[in-house]
């Protein structure tokens, strides 16, 4: 593979954008800072694909990096594999207004073919190509210049790794015949709508015990301001308001603004500042939250009780037994919701009673619950095993 020199130039990425467009895959990663924004500082774009691999310097002055985005986001006969690459799209669609499609996330896609839920890059490269990462560089400040060559080679060793194991993985994938388990997943990564957050639903981020409308409306209200208050500062929504404090101001608002300098986690200024006036109007403009708006907290059945979580516990031993047996992440077959569901009644509207996943899990989860098949030990081995519900005996 044919690594290039940092690119810095426009012509120099026009010229590596012409060598990659005709590929049928590319490898992507960014190197970032956002410990103190709230946009994330994209420092680095490493692109690879069987042949050829870079590293993009964004920071470059004068350099447009619109002939990849180009290739990220509007070329859907190349597929764009990332690892663990929720940011790495986050990055890609606060540039674009889009998500990179067709997309791969080898961390995904390891979850079909192992039982790790969320096997890290440098496990990732150790188990396919059998090579340990030096991670020296990893917590480098990628934002400083210039560059020096280990950065660089570090960086770009990240795309030319996920371009080697990729098509290993695929290859597998392809064998074990568990590719289009993966579809479903791949594309919620895509799904423009996660990485774009409405302002007035920003409140449904933060954890309050409460069901008052009152309170809700106006945790809804504040929630909102300090989006926008974080997003004009580009600060992170945290070094605004914690979400504690406007979980206390929501359920506790101050008469007046003067109020304010006693609210724990505010700072005595805002008695009289702008941005302490700010709060103080979404206070003043909240209202009630609608009863359509509230979420839902009821269960998707009659409820579980006593007798329902030890069902729901069952069923979550037997999802490990089919977890193990396949060697594949029981996150990916069922949730914990989706069990509960189960055990409580429900049957319709469950992920894993539809598809590849009723086929390797859900039907043997229902013949669980219906009392067709029961817990067995062989050979030390805890394994399933038909009974005759008929035959069953309380205990």
């Amino acid at each position: 593979m044919q690594v290039h020199p940092l690119i810095e130039t426009n012509a120099a990425l026009v010229e590596f954008c012409a060598l990659i467009q005709g590929s049928d895959f590319i490898a992507v990663d960014t190197e970032f800072m956002r410990e103190n924004t709230f946009w994330p500082e994209l420092c680095l774009i490493q692109v690879a694909d069987r042949d050829h691999a870079a590293a993009i310097d964004p920071m470059a002055p004068g350099i447009d990096l619109g002939p990849l985005l180009d290739l990220l986001v509007d070329n859907e006969d190349m597929l764009k594999v990332f690892h663990a690459g929720g940011q790495d799209v986050e990055i890609i669609f606060n540039l674009t207004g889009k998500t990179p499609h067709p997309i791969f996330d080898t961390q995904i896609g390891q979850m079909a073919l192992g039982q790790a839920e969320q096997v890290g890059y440098s496990n990732l490269v150790e188990a396919w190509i059998g090579l340990q990462l030096d991670k020296g560089a990893r917590f480098t400040d990628w934002s400083r210049r210039p560059l020096d060559k280990r950065q660089i080679d570090y960086a770009v060793g990240d795309v030319t790794h996920l371009a080697k194991i990729f098509p290993m993985m695929l290859d597998k994938l392809i064998k074990t015949g568990r590719g289009h388990w993966l579809d479903e997943e791949m594309e919620k990564l895509a799904d423009p709508a996660n990485y774009s957050v409405d302002p007035d639903k920003a409140w449904q981020r933060i954890k309050v015990p409460t069901r008052k409308l009152d309170v809700l409306g106006r945790l809804q209200s504040l929630a909102a301001w300090r989006e926008r208050e974080a997003r004009t500062k580009n600060l992170p929504r945290g070094r605004i308001v914690k979400d504690e404090t406007l979980a206390d101001l929501a359920a506790h608002p101050p008469k007046d603004q003067d109020g304010l300098g006693r609210v724990r986690g505010l700072s005595a200024t805002w008695r009289t500042n702008d941005i302490g006036g700010r709060l103080m109007d979404a206070i003043a403009n909240a209202k009630p939250m609608s009863k359509d708006d509230m979420p839902d907290r009821a269960p998707r059945g009659p409820g579980l009780g006593k007798e329902g979580t030890l069902v729901a516990d069952l069923l979550k031993l037997l999802l490990k037994i089919r977890a193990r047996e396949l060697n594949v992440a029981a996150r990916l077959i069922a949730r914990s919701d989706d069990l509960e569901a189960l055990a409580a009644g429900a049957r319709a509207g469950i992920q894993m009673m539809q598809g590849w996943r009723y086929d390797v899990f859900g039907h043997a989860a229902l013949d669980l619950v219906e009392g067709r098949m029961g817990f067995a030990v062989v050979n030390g081995k805890l394994v399933m095993s038909e009974i005759d519900p008929n035959a069953a005996i309380e205990i």
